[in-house]
């Protein structure tokens, strides 16, 4: 076993203990996200108050998905929703629309503030919609999150718009202010409001404008005032909050945080395995994997089975390192590893586009670290460095071209190799096979750098 290989399996339980602490951390965190299961006894059927106030993406979805169970395990009477929000992801919208429509329990739509852009689909798919007074509603139009452009694609643009429409008639609302709250190309006259809203704009309702036209029952100043016109001031109210760790993971699994923890943990990773020795960076890289793994877990997205695959490749990796496998399990490893990060996320294909950005990044940091650490490095292991110099205190041997055709007598038998006396010095030789004894006049007929050869003269 070499040296190296001893090292590293020597290493291979400081690596276990480190997973091992991930789970110790992890495993308390995640209990103490679990939704308590027990609420305080209501004298009478409970209203849970949810609040949407935070761009719209898959941990607020992942929030509502647990709160809307807790109200229909609770039997709750009525879910309000307090929406002030400028939207956010088209995707979770559309699942949290889905979920509003599909409850159990009659849903309120408080607009506080704003009700803007995919905020203002969920707020249709609510039962009713009371608003605070100056708030307002609309502005859905499809835009790119990066650029802040409208997105020119008639498919989503179409796509959207029929989410927008059919919220609305579903609650008895007109399908046409909806649409005009998508699409810039369609012109609206809206007589109630003697107003009419040609191409190029995207319609926005303030409160007052929406109790008239019907996108709004009612206007309060508040949740209580709410419950008030309801007629439900008398019932328990359960206020919903995140959690600290569904905040946590709110944060963790935004796009760019998501993306520094993966360009961290293989980055980490791969230093470790390349420039054994160091341990921080080792301890740094999994911490940063198991927090992804921690919070896209709190956020419903990941399993054990994405963890599962993670590690297993991770340890194929390790592996191929020391068994000759022409490269199957460095292919089977990486395969297991994109394999656990990318099911582990909501969104399948932008995981991957952050795990190629990951990728990128993690290898030029190995590569600068690798060049500053050379002499550390694990493949310093394979490469004889030593050089025979005179400065090292080696000898160089010195050619005997001198000796060529030379004549001297054995010392020793030449059997094919020994001794003999060539002037005044003592010369080891071999012969062309030939048995010379000792005593034997002898002749050098061939030199090949220090080695000399020589026949026995008759």
């Amino acid at each position: 076993m070499t040296k190296g290989l001893r090292r590293w399996l020597l290493r291979l339980p400081l690596l276990a203990l480190m997973f091992g602490l991930l789970a110790g951390i992890a495993l308390p965190l995640l209990e103490a996200a679990e939704p308590a299961d027990e609420r305080p006894p209501a004298s009478g059927p409970a209203v849970y108050v949810i609040p949407v106030k935070q761009t719209i993406e898959s941990g607020l979805q992942s929030f509502l998905e647990r709160a809307f169970q807790e109200a229909e395990e609770a039997e709750a009477e009525r879910i309000i929703l307090v929406i002030n929000t400028f939207g956010g992801r088209v995707d979770s919208a559309a699942e949290i629309g889905d979920l509003i429509r599909n409850s159990s329990v009659p849903t309120v739509a408080f607009v506080e503030s704003n009700a803007i852009s995919a905020g203002a689909y969920i707020a249709l798919n609510a039962d009713q919609i009371v608003m605070l007074p100056n708030s307002s509603i609309g502005d859905a139009a499809v835009v790119d999150g990066a650029t802040g452009e409208l997105v020119d694609n008639p498919k989503i643009t179409s796509l959207w718009t029929n989410k927008m429409k059919a919220a609305a008639e579903a609650n008895g609302r007109d399908p046409a202010i909806a649409v005009k709250m998508v699409d810039p190309s369609a012109t609206l006259t809206i007589e109630e409001l003697d107003l009419t809203v040609g191409p190029g704009n995207i319609l926005t309702l303030t409160s007052e404008e929406a109790l008239a036209v019907g996108y709004a029952e009612h206007l309060a100043s508040s949740v209580e005032e709410t419950l008030e016109w309801l007629g439900l001031e008398e019932r328990m109210v359960v206020e919903m909050e995140l959690t600290t760790a569904e905040n946590l993971a709110r944060w963790l699994t935004s796009p760019l945080i998501r993306t520094l923890l993966l360009i961290v943990g293989m980055a980490g990773v791969a230093i470790e395995v390349i420039v054994p020795g160091f341990g921080a960076p080792g301890i740094i890289g999994i911490a940063s994997f198991g927090l992804y793994f921690f919070a896209h877990y709190i956020a419903g997205f990941a399993g054990l089975e994405s963890f599962v695959l993670f590690v297993v490749g991770i340890a194929l990796l390790v592996l191929e390192l020391f068994i000759p496998s022409f490269g199957i399990l460095g292919f089977l490893g990486i395969g297991s590893l994109i394999a656990g990060v990318v099911t582990a996320a909501y969104d399948t294909g932008n995981a991957f586009y952050s795990l190629l950005i990951a990728f990128g990044v993690a290898t030029v940091l190995v590569i600068i670290f690798a060049v500053i650490f050379k002499k550390k490095g694990i493949w310093n292991k394979f490469i004889l460095r030593d050089s025979l110099s005179t400065e090292e205190g080696y000898i160089p041997a010195v050619s005997r071209e001198d000796l060529l055709d030379m004549e001297g007598v054995t010392l020793t038998p030449l059997r094919p190799s020994g001794t003999v006396q060539i002037g005044e010095e003592r010369i080891d030789v071999v012969t062309s096979g030939q048995f010379i004894a000792n005593n034997k006049p002898i002749k050098v007929i061939k030199v090949e750098g220090t080695r000399v050869i020589v026949r026995e003269i008759v």
